[in-house]
C-alpha cells in the first residue's frame, strides 16, 4: 500500500487544487481525502509539493524509432506497402528504447505509440506504460486506433509507387473501407458458420474493429482541407475518427467545434519543415479548447523529445491557453483520446495509481519531478 500525504492535488477534474492525501492499494487509488491513515503503508510526504495525474501522451512513436539512431533500428514506417492496416505497433515496441525511460523520468506514465504517416493506412497504435522488460506486460490496450494519413507524407513517400496527390490518398482509403465494409457484412451474415465465411484477408480482418466502431481511425492531418477530407470519409462509412496534429486548427475553429471529434495538437516545438506546416502556432490548442473542442497536446516523439510533453503544455499556456485546459490536454483528454480514460488521466478513486509529484507547475522549465508512481509503485 502507498500513502501520499499532504500534497497539493491537481486531479484534472476540479479546476482548483486542494490539499489532501492519496491512498493506493493493488495498483489503484482507493481513497482521496484529509488525514488518511493506513497501518503498514509506505508513506511519501508531499508536504509543500504538488501532485498530478501521470501525464499521458496521446500520439507518439516512442519505442518504435530504434533509439533515434538511424534506419537500422527504426520500425515505425513500412515503406513497401501503402495500405498496411495489418501491422500492429505492439510487434515493434522496444522496451529498452531510452526514450521510454526518459518519458518515465519526466512523469509521462502512459504512451499511445504507433506507426508513422508514410502510409495511407499504417496499422494500429498501442497504449502502454513506460516500465517493464516485455511489452506484453506493459501494454494496457494492445490496439487502440487504426492509423491513416492524409496530406504530404503518403504522396511524398509513395509518389513513385502510385500516390502523388491528395485525391489518390483519399481514393485508396475509400477503396479499402469499401472492401472492409463488404467483408464485415459477409462475416456477419456467416454468423460463425465456417462454410459461409469469406476467404480470410489479413488487411480486411484488421479493419473489422474500425467498421464495427470498436476503434477509431487515427487520422494524420496538418492542413485544414485534409481535416475535412478525413471527416468526409469517416461520415461516409460511419466510422469513428480522431484528428492528429491539427496544425491549421486555429484557422477553422468554428468548423472543428461543430464536428465534435477529438483533436491531438502538435508537434509544435519544431520548425515548419514542410509546406503544410507553414501556419504552425502555439495558439492552436488554446483556440480550439476555448471553442469547446476536446483537445490533447502531443509531442509526436521523437519529433519532440518525449520528456518535453509538459513543457509543450506550458508553451501553449504562454500563448494564451487556459492552464486548466492545458493540464487536461496532457492528462484526462489525452487518456480519452487514446481510449484509456477509464483507467488513467485523472486522480480519482478506482483509477490506476499513476501519480507525479513535483516542486511546482510542470509547465515551468525550472520545476523538478520529485517522484513518479506507476500502478502505485515508485519508479522514479
Amino acid at each position: 500500500m502507498l500513502l501520499i500525504r499532504n500534497g497539493l492535488i491537481h486531479n484534472a477534474i476540479d479546476r482548483e487544487p486542494f490539499l489532501a492525501d492519496i491512498l493506493c492499494d493493488g495498483g489503484k487509488i482507493v481513497s482521496i481525502g484529509q488525514d488518511l491513515a493506513c497501518e503498514g503503508a509506505d508513506v511519501f510526504d508531499a508536504t509543500g509539493l504538488e501532485v498530478y495525474p501521470g501525464f499521458v501522451e496521446a500520439h507518439c512513436h516512442t519505442g518504435l524509432d530504434g533509439h533515434g539512431i538511424g534506419y537500422e533500428g527504426a520500425d515505425y514506417n513500412e515503406m513497401g506497402d501503402i495500405l498496411a492496416c495489418q501491422l500492429r505497433a505492439i510487434d515493434a515496441i522496444e522496451p529498452r528504447d531510452e526514450m521510454i525511460a526518459e518519458a518515465r523520468r519526466a512523469g509521462v506514465t502512459t504512451l499511445c505509440a504507433g506507426p508513422g504517416s508514410a502510409n495511407v493506412l499504417g496499422g494500429t497504435f498501442a497504449v502502454y506504460k513506460p516500465v517493464g522488460k516485455r511489452i506484453d506486460d506493459m501494454v494496457i490496450k494492445a490496439e487502440a486506433a487504426m492509423k491513416c494519413a492524409f496530406g504530404e507524407n503518403p504522396k511524398r513517400c509513395y509518389r513513385d509507387k502510385g500516390d502523388s496527390s491528395r485525391m489518390t490518398t483519399a481514393a485508396k482509403l475509400r477503396e479499402m473501407l469499401f472492401k472492409a465494409r463488404e467483408y464485415s457484412q459477409k462475416v456477419e451474415r456467416a454468423n460463425g458458420d465456417p462454410e459461409k465465411l469469406p476467404a480470410f484477408d489479413i488487411k480486411l480482418n484488421a479493419l473489422l474493429p474500425v467498421m464495427r466502431r470498436e476503434m477509431p481511425l487515427k487520422a494524420h492531418a496538418h492542413q485544414a482541407d485534409d481535416f475535412f477530407t478525413a471527416l468526409r470519409i469517416a461520415r461516409e462509412f460511419d466510422v469513428d475518427i480522431t484528428l492528429e496534429h491539427v496544425t491549421e486548427g486555429h484557422l477553422v475553429v468554428e468548423e472543428l467545434a461543430r464536428e465534435n471529434v477529438m483533436l491531438a495538437v502538435g508537434p509544435t516545438l519544431t520548425h515548419a519543415s514542410k509546406f503544410e506546416l507553414r501556419n504552425k502556432s502555439w495558439e492552436t490548442p488554446g483556440a480550439l479548447a476555448k471553442a469547446g473542442c476536446h483537445v490533447s497536446i502531443i509531442t509526436d516523439a521523437p519529433v519532440i523529445p518525449q520528456k518535453y510533453l509538459p513543457l509543450c503544455a506550458g508553451l501553449a499556456v504562454k500563448a494564451g491557453m487556459d492552464p486548466f485546459d492545458a493540464l487536461r490536454a496532457i492528462t484526462i483528454n489525452a487518456a480519452e483520446h487514446a481510449q484509456v480514460g477509464d483507467r488513467v488521466g485523472s486522480l480519482a478513486v478506482g483509477k490506476d495509481a499513476d501519480i507525479v509529484v513535483t516542486d511546482g507547475s510542470p509547465f515551468e522549465v525550472a520545476t523538478q519531478v520529485k517522484a513518479v508512481f506507476i500502478n502505485g509503485v515508485q519508479v522514479e
